[in-house]
């Protein structure tokens, strides 16, 4: 057991929770999941970016102040969350007090190192993006390369730091260190950026164009520029620097940890993953600060070859189907369908797909499972050895703590799986209904009941990371009283409980309404 740091980046409060967001933070929450069934202490923070241009024209727009639009929108995707199921310990907003301060530390220290001067800037800029693109990267139509937004020319004076001071030192770590980036598609392309030369980074941005921002400790006429601002929300959530209120306050760490930093994995979107592999790195160098263990940047969900975005009207949602499926139904579907650093496109016939899985394989085992325990032993588990899938599930085990350990999701649940149908062969060839009408063969169905309860916890555990509440409810119907850790199940005596049915943990669902029918018992 040990202790385990993951983000998800913080979400810009100008626009409502989508897909993209739903798909990075449930990732986190699978593996934040994952790491507490494996006895890890865990800090799993996520929240909501506040400041910048878009905000501050949004709430001009909407006529309120810059935070009452924030508050609004932190709210919203708070309560997303707590609908999708996602277990972060921590939500944290820019706009916080504590926030302000360590930005504000921050950047005295490249300060005071002399990594800071004053110049004057022209460039392409844009607003949807909040940066500056060069002429190469923003092309003859003259747009931003991330989302196809507009661009303006901007003259103005700046603060800059000295990030060029850094390239060889970075080229250099992630070449040493080839798994810091995953997967390797992403890696290769920030060394692709790097190869290019690395220009020193624009920090600030006059207060006279943006007032909604953190003004520079050394010069109140400018505000910090978002990225820089929102970035180090990673280490004001991990306690590195403590300008202000003591850490015990707030829940995390205490006298024998004095921080959470470095993060042990930053996940995001492939499209944010330069700011996070260049930017992010060499100031933390700058600041004498450890870099983050791993970055792992996703996919997309993509409509053809076009990335899934509201902006672009082309999203069909698979968030939507949660009041008609269950959103332990599309969580599975987000993990099981799209390989982790690959794109990948939803349809309602994938969906489906998915969903029948889950419904004719792990459900329709837990249904019969526990129907028979009942018909043929009065519901309560027999105390008998629970053993002839012994070797299936250990090879099970291995291949999902593989998975996940590697962050190949995808490969991990489907071991799963696996282990879920290779049971229900095993009650195909023992037939525990031929058994229970002979009397001689009392102790052969007693195995094989105590073998599928067991097997059953097993898949519990498996599970609960991307299935969290069928998970434990199936715990409950097994005598449970929670899922069990990894490192307990070898030792949980299952013998004796009592099982209790109920519905099945995925019924038949018609894709044309909005009414559930009961799976038939088989």
């Amino acid at each position: 057991m040990g202790s385990f740091y993951l983000s998800t980046p913080i979400y810009y409060a100008s626009g409502e929770p989508h897909i993209g967001h739903a798909y990075t933070t449930i990732l986190a929450d699978v593996l934040a999941r994952y790491r507490r069934r494996a006895g890890d202490d865990i800090l799993f923070l996520t929240g909501t970016d506040e400041h910048g241009q878009k905000i501050q024209e949004a709430a001009a727009a909407e006529g309120v102040t810059p935070l009452e639009l924030c508050d609004v929108m932190a709210g919203r995707f708070e309560a997303a969350w707590e609908e999708m199921g996602i277990s972060h310990d921590r939500f944290i907003r820019t706009t916080e007090a504590e926030h302000i301060a360590v930005v504000r530390a921050l950047l005295e220290r490249l300060y005071d190192n002399g990594l800071i001067y004053e110049a004057e800037y022209a460039g392409w800029y844009s607003v949807g993006q909040e940066r500056y693109f060069t002429e190469k990267e923003i092309g003859p139509d003259r747009v931003d390369p991330i989302a196809g937004g507009p661009v303006q020319r901007i003259r103005e004076k700046n603060h800059f730091f000295k990030m060029s001071e850094f390239r060889e030192r970075l080229v250099r770590h992630i070449e040493d260190n080839p798994e810091w980036i995953v997967p390797a598609t992403r890696r290769n392309e920030v060394l692709g950026f790097l190869a290019q030369g690395l220009a020193d980074l624009s920090i600030s941005r006059p207060r006279s164009r943006i007032h909604w921002g953190i003004p520079l400790p050394w010069d109140s006429d400018q505000v910090t520029y978002v990225w820089v601002d929102a970035l180090t929300n990673y280490v004001t959530a991990s306690g590195a620097i403590e300008p202000g209120a003591a850490r015990e306050e707030r829940g995390f760490g205490d006298s024998r940890r004095p921080s959470w930093w470095p993060c042990d994995v930053h996940l995001m979107g492939k499209d944010i993953v330069t700011t996070h592999a260049v930017y992010w790195p060499t100031l933390l160098m700058g600041a004498d600060l450890p870099l983050p263990r791993k970055i792992l940047a996703h996919g997309w969900w993509v409509v053809g070859d076009t990335k899934m975005s509201k902006s672009l009207g082309n999203v069909v949602d698979p968030l939507d189907l949660r009041e008609q499926y269950g959103t332990d139904a599309v969580r599975w579907y987000l993990m099981r369908e799209m390989p982790t650093g690959q794109d990948a496109s939803y349809t309602p016939d994938r969906f489906l797909i998915r969903y029948d899985e889950l419904r004719n394989i792990f459900g329709n085992l837990a249904h019969r499972t526990l129907s028979m325990v009942k018909r043929y032993r009065v519901g309560t588990v027999p105390d008998a050895p629970a053993e002839s899938l012994a070797r299936e599930t250990a090879q099970a085990m291995t291949a999902y703590r593989r998975g996940l350990d590697d962050y190949r999701f995808h490969e991990g649940f489907a071991a799963a799986m696996d282990l879920a149908r290779a049971a229900n062969g095993f009650v195909e060839a023992r037939e525990p209904w031929a058994l229970a009408r002979d009397p001689g063969r009392a102790v052969e169905l007693d195995e094989t009941l105590a073998t599928l309860v067991r097997t059953l916890a097993v898949l519990a555990v498996m599970f609960e990371p991307v299935m969290p509440v069928q998970a434990r409810e199936l715990a409950l119907r097994l005598g449970l009283e929670h899922v069990p850790l990894l490192a307990d199940l070898e030792t949980v005596d299952l013998s004796g409980r009592t099982v209790r049915v109920g519905q099945p943990l995925f019924p038949r669902v018609d894709p044309g309404s909005s009414d559930q029918e009961e799976s038939p018992v088989t």
